[in-house]
């Protein structure tokens, strides 16, 4: 398998997820401005949306979207318990993933990360982060995990709230997230591809700062 990430982004997700099912997966870095991979080669033509992370498998049908991949994972690698068994824990699951992915991700953080997102747009998403984070700190409160144990909801959910301390919202607001997150961190999968990712977009920033060699003739417009 090979997962297509960014580092930090949210493909932070699945390679929490891969190191604690132990898997074999080889991991290409995406630069989403350029849309390109390491490598050189056009992202688009691997995924048109260039987005990530998408997951190759073994036979080179490509999955994109997290809550598909995370539970993809899981499935792959039952022997890892990152997923219940049950139906009404499979639903649970569900449900968390569709909560950090809309409610989270895409509706609080992703405009609050925006280079291009409107003031205004950024104050009102502020005014939805005390129902919305209030609701994970509900569920936390005297628990370890989202479930009854480490999920792939919880490899999301760490992935998401990382991205706070780039953002107006201060956690401490809720003492159950960032005991949370405190534990979380301290996890070797976690720990792990947070160190292995903060290097990586710590050497992503150098390049973008080193000054490019002047072009032998006009680059041509990027798409937009």
């Amino acid at each position: 398998m090979k997962l297509y990430f960014s580092p930090l982004a949210c493909s932070l997700a699945p390679r929490i997820a891969l190191y604690e099912a132990g898997a074999e997966v080889s991991y290409v870095e995406v630069d989403l401005k350029a849309k390109r991979t390491e490598d050189g080669a056009d992202y688009r033509a691997i995924h048109p949306l260039a987005l990530v992370p998408a997951l190759e498998l073994e036979g080179g049908e490509l999955v994109t979207e997290n809550a598909a991949i995370l539970q993809l994972i899981a499935e792959r690698f039952p022997e890892a318990e990152l997923a219940p068994r049950d139906a009404l824990g499979r639903a649970r699951l569900k449900e968390w993933l569709s909560f950090v992915g809309t409610e989270l991700h895409k509706a609080l953080y992703s405009p609050l990360l925006s280079a291009e997102a409107p003031a205004e747009m950024k104050a009102y998403v502020l005014t939805k982060a005390g129902s919305r984070l209030g609701r994970v700190a509900d569920r936390l409160e005297g628990r370890e995990f989202l479930l009854d144990r480490f999920s792939v909801a919880d490899a999301y959910l760490i992935t998401v709230l990382n991205w706070s301390q780039v953002t107006p919202i201060d956690l401490a607001a809720w003492p159950a997230i960032t005991a949370y997150q405190a534990r979380l961190q301290q996890r070797p999968s976690v720990a792990r591809a947070m160190a292995e990712e903060r290097e990586r977009y710590a050497r992503a920033l150098k390049r973008r700062e080193e000054p490019a060699a002047a072009p032998a003739a006009p680059a041509p417009s990027a798409d937009r």
